[in-house]
């Protein structure tokens, strides 16, 4: 796929609901760091992580936290990828899964984080 995941990723003023209903729930979600996931061995996705932002150094670096108290860090690129893993021997795999909203694997969890997506609207 050809589509780049813009440099500024991750804007939770910008999640991409079906209907304003959703859209609301999405954003106080959002504002509560809440997110959609699957953690390793898990069969669907449900609200149970929660993400931090930490501007630092190296950029924008991004904390997933999973229900048993693992987490991930993730760092925003400026290169089109979208995010990286910051440290750790596993890659991040980043998929666009709609307008607005990917899907990251990491060591065998996922998440769904709001994202802008060149080429696309965020609705």
């Amino acid at each position: 796929m050809s589509t780049r995941i813009s440099s500024a990723l991750l804007l939770f003023l910008a999640l991409a609901a079906c209907d304003s209903a959703n859209r609301q729930g999405d954003q106080s979600a959002a504002d509560r760091g809440e997110i959609d996931c699957a953690p390793q061995g898990a069969a669907a996705f449900k609200r149970a992580c929660t993400l931090d932002r930490v501007s630092g150094g190296d950029g924008l670096t991004l904390v997933v936290h999973n229900p048993d108290g693992g987490f991930h860090r993730l760092l925003v690129t400026t290169d089109g990828r979208g995010v990286v893993a910051a440290d750790g021997a596993e890659k991040a795999k980043v998929t666009i899964i709609g307008p607005g909203q990917i899907e990251v694997a990491v060591g065998g969890d996922r998440y769904h984080l709001p994202a802008t997506v060149k080429g696309q609207s965020a609705s």
